[in-house]
């Protein structure tokens, strides 16, 4: 289970790379930003997928600020998430090693 929460962390950290460096470059004529999908595996993991978005032909740069401000604010409460189920599982088994003990 432990695992799930890691490997959703690790992609949401893609996310949030890329997402930052679309911010980053807001004022970057003819920048054309990233897109990350996060799906779920056969396992039951999770993995992000980066790619450029369709580009618009603009001089300006591409980059949806308030897009991407949003996109932090999930990528945030969706990693505390994550944190706290894998610091609840730890706490739990700390208790059954002291039961056992």
């Amino acid at each position: 289970m432990i695992s799930s929460n890691v490997s959703s962390i690790m992609s949401h950290q893609t996310w949030m790379n890329a997402n930052a460096n679309n911010i980053a470059n807001v004022n970057t004529d003819r920048f054309v930003p990233q897109e990350t999908a996060i799906s779920e595996t056969q396992n039951g993991s999770t993995q992000a997928n980066t790619q450029m978005a369709t580009s618009n032909g603009s001089e300006k740069s591409q980059t949806d600020l308030s897009k991407e401000l949003t996109d932090q604010t999930t990528i945030e409460k969706t990693t505390q998430a994550n944190v706290q189920a894998i610091r609840t599982q730890n706490e739990m088994y700390g208790s059954l090693l002291d039961i056992r003990g």
